[in-house]
């Protein structure tokens, strides 16, 4: 994509506008262009009471060009109402060239619950932040309403939270096979399979030190969510060490949440889940992503719908309070009769959380190299499953509770959790919501510092990979996380 942007305007808030109509755009200055290589150009002016913008997309001898000009506001920063008048003739330049309106409009951002949950912290009314969404983003709605639902059920929750709290990632970024749309930092060749035991053996020493660290600046844990790959990929003498590590410096029985992450239905027994729940454990994924044995087979997964049943019921027997079950609408190969099916088999069995993804095209993932059509604008009949599963998850009782969405998912939807109301996962709407520091440990984990103000954000990343993570002079790269940690927090002491 050749993408001209005018001065002073933030290239990357366009690039984002971008992506909602052509997904999958590249921006590099190198990429190749041929006669029907998408061109934008975009800008805007300070025009007295006004900014005024303007968009022009063009691909080979096709041009539309559209306006917009937006008040200033004297409560409203310039930069936010250059945002506004950049979007909205963005939006208008979009719908008229390829007969699309997008159900977020110009509402970008990955968590746009926040925009709600300001709004809502600044005493505005549920009508106000509808008009908001409606008539200055553009949302449609019904994505408006969900939203607001949802933004009202972190507002109560986090409300709840005490001062200093904090939570603990931990990352086990191993699997059995890889998902061919994945693009997370895991490993499941041979090879890489054999660092799992010197991987826990430093994680146990990491976990020990950063748990100190905790302690020493005061906070106190709320949630712990290990996590990966696949954590259940360990065997359950893996498992049971690995817990008695954490309750050894965490006290298990204060926490408000404590999560495993049992992703793979293949991963799953009776002993492993045995081990979670005496280990404390208190929530606990089962993850088919759908119901339907050839897409699976064709995503890469090594498991069966009867194989998911069958770790269900597993999980349900094994004490742990708390089962979500992950799905993704959209997957290739995924039909909407097939994805009825799927959800009304969840539905039945009625695991505690439901969480709900659109699939998300990973340019490191396997499936973009083998299908360069992956991207798509409008999703096909990804807007009509998201739809049924929402309103399906609604009439079996469930409230959404939490949001995040991404750039380059198909048809641009959202990823929702829902939840049986006080089964929420907190750490879910914690760490979506930044309100409050993440401690993450082991390899590609991110450890994330909050301000107690919420007004800054600084991102500590341990080594990407497994064998990063083991390289000679890993303790010092641990003290020099440390360090930082503590220089963050005394500048706000």
């Amino acid at each position: 994509m050749i993408l001209h942007v005018g001065d002073n305007i933030n290239r990357y808030y366009v690039q984002t506008l971008c992506m909602v109509f052509f997904p999958g755009a590249k921006f590099s200055e190198d990429e190749e262009i041929t006669p029907e290589t998408p061109r934008v150009t975009v800008s805007s002016e300070d025009a007295g009471d006004f900014i005024k913008a303007k968009v022009t997309i063009a691909i080979g001898e096709i041009s539309v060009t559209a306006e917009h000009s937006e008040q200033k506001i004297k409560t409203k920063a310039k930069i936010k109402t250059e945002k506004v008048a950049l979007g909205a003739a963005f939006l208008k330049a979009g719908e008229k060239f390829f007969k699309y309106s997008p159900s977020w409009g110009i509402l970008t951002g990955v968590r746009p619950t926040k925009i709600v949950r300001d709004l809502i912290e600044k005493g505005a009314s549920t009508t106000e932040i509808r008009s908001i969404l409606t008539k200055q983003y553009f949302v449609i709605p019904k994505k408006a309403s969900l939203v607001l639902n949802i933004a009202q059920t972190e507002h109560k929750k986090i409300k709840m939270l005490s001062d200093n709290t904090c939570s603990v990632y931990i990352s086990i970024p191993f699997c059995p096979s890889r998902c061919n749309y994945c693009s997370f930092v895991s490993y499941s060749t041979p090879r890489l399979l054999s660092l799992i035991e010197p991987y826990l053996k430093r994680l146990d020493s990491d976990i020990k030190r950063t748990f100190s660290l905790i302690k020493e600046l005061g906070f106190k844990v709320s949630t712990v969510y290990i996590g990966g790959g696949t954590p259940s990929i360990l065997n359950e003498y893996q498992i049971s060490h690995l817990l008695e590590v954490i309750s050894g410096v965490c006290d298990i029985a204060s926490l408000d949440e404590f999560t495993f992450e049992a992703g793979r239905p293949d991963t799953v027994n009776k002993e492993k889940l045995k081990a979670a729940y005496e280990g404390g454990v208190t929530r606990v994924c089962i993850n088919p992503q759908t119901l339907n044995d050839s897409v699976l087979e064709n995503i890469g997964r090594r498991h069966t719908a009867k194989d998911f049943y069958r770790a269900f019921d597993i999980a349900k027997n094994s004490g742990i309070g708390c089962i979500n079950t992950d799905l993704i609408a959209g997957l290739s190969g995924e039909s909407f009769a097939s994805w009825v099916s799927t959800i009304d088999g969840i539905m039945k069995l009625h695991p505690d959380n439901v969480t709900v993804h659109t699939f998300c095209v990973k340019r490191a993932a396997d499936i973009v190299r083998n299908d360069k059509d992956i991207f798509s604008r409008t999703g096909g009949t990804v807007g009509k499953c998201v739809d049924f599963a929402q309103l399906e998850a609604k009439n079996a009782g469930y409230i959404p509770y939490y949001m995040y969405r991404q750039k380059n998912t198909v048809g641009n939807y959202e990823n929702v959790g829902f939840s049986v109301e006080g089964k929420e996962g907190l750490y879910n709407i914690y760490m979506m919501e930044e309100v409050h520091s993440i401690f993450a440990i082991g390899a590609g984990a991110v450890t994330k510092m909050v301000s107690p103000d919420h007004t800054e954000i600084r991102r500590i990343a341990s080594p990407k990979y497994p064998y990063e993570y083991l390289a000679e002079g890993a303790g010092e790269r641990l003290d020099d996380s440390f360090e930082k940690i503590r220089k963050f927090c005394s500048e706000y002491r």
